[in-house]
């Protein structure tokens, strides 16, 4: 129980920053704002982003890979708006195309989540698959977001090739200094259907609108679990990959070094 309490303390202070965002979306709607809501939430990030490197919160290598996420993110909310897969309903000064600019942090508060409980827990990875690899099967999961509204849906495939990838691979983690490891697949899917419940929470408060709450908020579909899986997977492979890069353990054929090592 001391061991889960821990855990659970650790897990806490990683999702500071979505905590952040999830407060600023409930406060938002029960109270009359002077200036547009999407306004005000992205004001209240950039202030939490800021206030979390004063009190040393988060480091800058890791607010780099958080505006990395933060690109990404906005990248394809302006596309999923445009295709009408999502909306924001909402009038904002900061709305591009559509979209507002805070939207990005969402991404970023994801990768915000695993940078901190990366450190904090002292993630280790062994059997790590070739770099190349990693690459191809990060940029697949990626793009398919865009192409599957022209072409085959490549997200049952998608998953898949990652089971297969990563088959062997386990990450190792510690808690109050006891060492503990899972298959990273498994993880994987944990933290997928954590952001699915986020996102229910989220669209609940208004952070965003999909096509069948225009009337009245309803559950987000259960299928959606499968879009944050890959999502979570890329955000993962990529934040790995920026250890990995950083770290500079790479050898002539070029797969990474992980068996064994820390990267924090």
């Amino acid at each position: 129980m001391k061991q889960l309490i821990h855990f659970g303390y650790q897990q806490a202070m990683s999702c500071l920053f979505p905590a952040i965002i999830f407060l600023t979306l409930a406060i938002s709607q029960m109270i009359e704002l002077p200036l547009a809501r999407y306004d005000f939430i992205l004001i209240i990030c950039l202030a939490a982003q800021i206030l979390l490197v004063i009190f040393n919160i988060e480091t800058m290598d890791e607010v780099k890979v958080i505006f990395v996420f933060h690109l990404i993110g906005l990248a394809l909310e302006l596309y999923k708006v445009h295709m009408g897969s999502w909306a924001y309903p909402e009038e904002a000064v900061t709305k591009v195309f559509g979209v507002p600019l805070y939207s990005g942090f969402m991404y970023a508060s994801v990768a915000s989540y695993m940078c901190q409980a990366w450190r904090r827990l002292d993630l280790r990875l062994t059997n790590w698959p070739s770099s190349w690899l990693v690459f191809l099967l990060s940029g697949a999961i990626y793009f398919n977001f865009y192409t599957h509204h022209f072409i085959y849906d490549f997200r049952w495939l998608a998953g898949g090739l990652v089971l297969v990838v990563f088959f062997k691979t386990i990450v190792h983690f510690t808690v109050n200094q006891r060492s503990y490891a899972m298959p990273l697949s498994l993880s994987f899917i944990l933290i997928g259907f954590f952001i699915w419940v986020a996102e229910n929470i989220a669209t609940f408060f208004g952070a965003w609108q999909y096509p069948n709450q225009g009337q009245q908020w309803e559950v987000v579909h259960i299928g959606k679990i499968s879009s944050w899986l890959l999502l979570v997977i890329v955000s993962f492979l990529i934040v790995a990959m920026l250890k990995h890069v950083k770290a500079g353990y790479v050898d002539k054929s070029g797969r990474q070094g992980m068996e064994g090592r820390k990267f924090n």
